[in-house]
């Protein structure tokens, strides 16, 4: 004798229900849990993603060094060239990171059991692990670049805060120690020349003069040797931010001596000398610190950019994967 079923009203609206919960698949007892990540298809998406970023970014350097030009009055400026490097490294960001995301939605393996809004989710976090991955993949291979942004910021940042006089100061100390060789060298090395030029427009009186007071006897200094002291006094007084009375005096005795100019004119032409070379100083460390304060500041705004054009990547990333689920042929 046959046994009969007996099917309550409870069971059949408890499956009812459960068939409309589950829309994707349901079939009387549920299957064994699957895995909710895909990495096949996230790896997938994020190699795809890291290749297309590689060529936009080819493809854009070509482009932007084809619109730019060393000579004046051609190419692009340097703030069109700024702007569209920002807008196409975040065009980069929405194609690359769309089909990644795309390509790990699409592939992505088969949910049984599973509520839309979960594959919504899921479909979503595939996308921004497609993402995540190829970012830091990119970011692996780029490190050199990244780091010389980071690195020319805090750099120009350092130079900014400690102030860049001392640099100025430092290059001017190199160049007056090879001025003993190379009497061409700038700052020091051409006022010190400027400081012991003869006058060669003086009449000939004056030029007799000259040539008896110029007379060097042999226990005097060499012109190299008084050069050198020369450089050597002016540094000292750079430093300190005063030219002493003593030295001025003895300068002075030096210009006298090697122009043949009278005292008083002799330190006079010390006097005006160093004041040029404070100006031509004080114009160094402004040019210096103008060039630091710019380098801070293009790091600064390429490191933002790149964090927008990041998120942005992200979410195209994300949104392009849940449109790739949804195209997917169960």
């Amino acid at each position: 004798m046959g046994r009969v079923m007996i099917i309550s009203p409870v069971e059949t609206a408890g499956t009812l229900m459960a068939e409309r919960e589950f829309p994707n698949a349901y079939a009387g007892n549920l299957t064994a849990q699957q895995s909710a990540v895909s990495w096949g298809a996230i790896i997938a998406g994020a190699a795809a993603a890291a290749a297309l970023s590689l060529i936009l970014l080819v493809l854009g350097t070509g482009l932007g060094l084809s619109s730019v030009s060393p000579w004046a009055q051609s190419g692009v400026s340097s703030t069109t060239f700024g702007v569209s490097t920002i807008l196409w490294i975040t065009l980069t960001q929405i194609v690359a990171s769309a089909m990644g995301g795309y390509l790990a939605g699409r592939l992505r393996i088969k949910w049984t059991a599973v509520h839309t809004d979960e594959v919504y989710f899921r479909d979503t976090a595939h996308g921004f692990l497609a993402w995540a991955v190829a970012s830091l993949a990119t970011a692996a291979l780029l490190s050199s670049v990244i780091a010389s942004i980071v690195g020319t910021g805090v750099q120009a940042g350092a130079a900014v805060a400690g102030g860049a006089g001392s640099a100025a100061i430092a290059a001017t100390a190199s160049n007056s120690e090879s001025s003993k060789s190379d009497a061409g060298i700038e700052p020091v090395g051409y006022f010190v020349d400027s400081l012991l030029r003869k006058d060669m427009g003086a009449g000939t009186s004056a030029s007799v003069v000259t040539a008896s007071s110029v007379a060097i006897s042999p226990g005097e200094p060499s012109a190299g040797a008084s050069r050198s002291e020369v450089s050597g006094i002016f540094m000292n007084s750079v430093r300190t931010g005063t030219l002493p009375a003593e030295d001025l005096r003895y300068l002075g005795q030096v210009v006298a001596q090697r122009t043949g100019l009278s005292q008083q004119d002799a330190e006079k032409r010390v006097s005006d000398t160093y004041a040029r070379l404070q100006a031509r100083l004080r114009d160094t460390e402004i040019s210096v610190k103008a060039a630091a304060d710019k380098a801070r500041k293009v790091s600064a705004y390429t490191a933002l950019w790149l964090f927008i054009s990041l998120l942005i990547g992200a979410f195209a990333a994300s949104l392009a994967a849940t449109y790739g689920g949804r195209q997917r042929e169960f």
